[in-house]
């Protein structure tokens, strides 16, 4: 096309952040410290976004489009699609086992206390 020319862009580490595509459609990535990507919008109006958990494994996606899931990893770190209320029962559990373990005591000791 007459006019029309491909743009790419990258971050100081070579991930792509820009592109626009010969048609005039453009797309731009954000992402973490840690380089997972974590945002994505096109000028067409689609976005989504992603969360992962400490090893960089995604755990949450969700769109614009009313689409969402949530994902824990087996041992052998393969990705299992959870419901959202799995999810956060794994996190509460997950967080008060830290609680517990930077505490060196369990709420019910607290409770009394």
């Amino acid at each position: 096309m007459i006019g029309n020319r491909r743009i790419i862009k990258y971050d100081k580490k070579g991930k792509l952040i820009y592109y626009k595509r010969d048609d005039g459609v453009e797309y731009w990535k954000k992402y973490d410290k840690n380089n997972n990507l974590i945002h994505f919008k096109n000028s067409t109006g689609y976005e989504d976004w992603q969360e992962y958990n400490k090893d960089n494994n995604e755990i949450h996606f969700k769109d614009n489009s009313s689409h969402e899931y949530w994902y824990k990893y087996d041992k052998n770190n393969n990705r299992i699609e959870i419901s959202e209320k799995e999810y956060k029962e794994i996190e509460y559990n997950r967080n008060i086992k830290e609680y517990n373990s930077r505490t060196k005591c369990s709420r019910f000791e607290l409770m009394e206390i």
